[in-house]
Order: structure tokens, then C-alpha cells, then sequence
């Protein structure tokens, strides 16, 4: 693993940490379990909230809405980030550490990202393109229970190694989900299939796009809008559909793979 991952989970133990206190406080029990290894459905987190109401007057109102990641409004992310073409892997960032990077420590974070662009020997062909899938969702499942065929040590629950993992996932899923459209386009609506080579200096909304489109091309609008819409669809706080999926799963131990896979088939469903 790259060290300075490592540097960057150390620095967040800090940033990251709910005081053991407040479990106590709220009648809160860490994750799904109790000390006794019976199950809970309760938990704390300081990922992401949504705020959807306001106080006036001592009654609830509701309110357009905020969305928080670590603290800090997404909004405010947003807007502050304009122009900067890697805001996505900036909040991918935030998300797992607890805090914003420096300049160093987002460098070395897209690098880690870029240099996991590559699907494994064959892959593409022979499991990509040799069975195309109408459902791009159940496909995309279906693609990450496979990658846990390719990791040498799979089932390697660690937090480092599922750190590892997971940015692994982060990098890959965006050229499966691309190359998955490209398949599905070709073999079910008749039409022509184009497939680039991923771009290891494009962003992950860049790289989406380049994979997309036939001639490669977009615009910097069209990569900000996209950055944006990546963002607004990374709140993971605990309590929408696919995290609780997620959470429900990897409490009994599972890898990363079975836990990602449940998560996006409870996200295939038209609700």
C-alpha cells in the first residue's frame, strides 16, 4: 500500500474519531452489534447528514435542504471548487480521511487513483464484452464480485487493506460502468461500439466522459457538471439505502466485494 495513504489514515484516526462518551450519552451502540455480539439497529456518524427542517418558533419547518459532508456544506464545496477539474477525488478524499488534503497529499491521492484506472489482464475482453448485460446495474454487480477473483487476498477485512480496496474500487468502477454502457449499446441496441484505452490523466468525471463518447471529446462545463453530480450522489452517511446495505452486510465480516455488490443491487430497485 502506498505510504502515504498510510500517512493519511493515521492523520485521520484524529479527525475521524466520535467520542466514546457520546455513545453512552445518546443509548448509542457502536455499529450493529453490542458488546455481547448481540445485534443493534443504531449508529453515529459524522460522514455525511442531511439537514431537511429548521427550527422557528420551537416547531420543525420544514427547509429546502443541506447537505453536509465531515461538516461542511456541500454547497459551500461546490462553489469553492469551481475550475478545479479533480473536486470529485478532493470530496472521495474528505469522505474516507475526515479532512480536506493539502496540495501534497492530492497529488499523491490522484496518482493512487490513476494508477488503478488499469482492469486486470483480459478482463475487459472476457468478462466485459464477452457477456453483455441489458441491466447495467445487475452488470455492475455482477463486475465487482468479480474483482474479488482477481485480488490475491480477498478476503482481507483489515482497515487498511479494505482502505486499499476500496480506492481500488473508486478507480475501476467508473471504466467498468463506461465499457459496461459500451457493450450494452453494441450488443442489444444494435449499435456501434467504440472502446479507448483509459486516460491516465484525466479526472474520474473526465475519464467517464472520454470513455462515453465516440470521438472522446467534452467539454470543461461538461466535466464540471458531472464532478458536480458525482459529488451530490457521494453522501454515505448511514442512513440512505445503499450504505445501510452496506453496513448490514460487512457486520458479519464479509469483504469488501459482497458488501459493495449488496449495496448496488439494493440501489437497482425503481424506488
Amino acid at each position: 500500500m502506498d505510504q502515504n495513504i498510510k500517512d493519511c489514515f493515521k492523520k485521520s484516526l484524529d479527525e475521524t474519531a466520535i467520542p466514546g462518551e457520546l455513545y453512552k450519552k445518546y443509548s448509542v451502540k457502536k455499529g450493529l452489534r453490542n458488546e455481547d455480539g448481540t445485534g443493534v439497529l443504531v449508529g453515529l456518524t459524522n460522514i455525511s447528514d442531511v439537514v431537511g427542517y429548521k427550527k422557528v418558533d420551537g416547531e420543525k419547518v420544514d427547509d429546502y435542504g443541506t447537505l453536509y459532508y465531515r461538516g461542511i456544506n456541500v454547497k459551500d464545496i461546490v462553489e469553492n471548487g469551481k475550475g478545479r477539474r479533480f473536486l470529485y477525488e478532493e470530496v472521495c478524499f474528505l469522505i474516507l480521511f475526515g479532512y480536506l488534503p493539502n496540495r501534497e497529499e492530492l497529488e499523491h491521492f490522484k496518482k493512487t487513483i490513476s494508477d488503478h484506472y488499469t482492469l486486470p489482464e483480459r478482463y475487459l475482453e472476457l468478462n466485459i464484452l464477452g457477456y453483455p448485460e441489458k441491466n447495467l446495474m445487475n452488470k455492475l454487480q455482477r463486475e465487482v464480485l468479480m474483482l474479488y477473483s482477481y485480488d490475491d487476498d480477498p478476503d482481507n477485512v483489515g482497515v487498511l487493506e479494505t482502505l486499499d480496496k476500496g480506492i481500488d474500487l473508486i478507480a475501476k468502477i467508473p471504466v467498468i460502468v463506461s465499457y459496461t454502457y459500451q457493450s450494452k449499446v453494441h450488443h442489444f441496441d444494435k449499435g456501434s461500439m467504440i472502446i479507448h484505452h483509459q486516460n491516465y490523466d484525466y479526472s474520474i468525471a473526465e475519464q467517464i466522459l472520454y470513455l462515453l463518447r465516440r470521438d472522446g471529446t467534452f467539454s470543461n462545463k461538461e466535466a464540471e457538471v458531472l464532478n458536480t453530480a458525482l459529488i451530490l450522489h457521494a453522501d454515505h452517511g448511514g442512513g440512505n439505502n445503499s450504505t445501510f446495505t452496506n453496513v448490514v452486510i460487512s457486520s458479519t465480516g464479509t469483504d469488501i466485494y459482497s458488501a459493495i455488490s449488496g449495496a448496488i443491487g439494493s440501489l437497482k430497485g425503481p424506488k
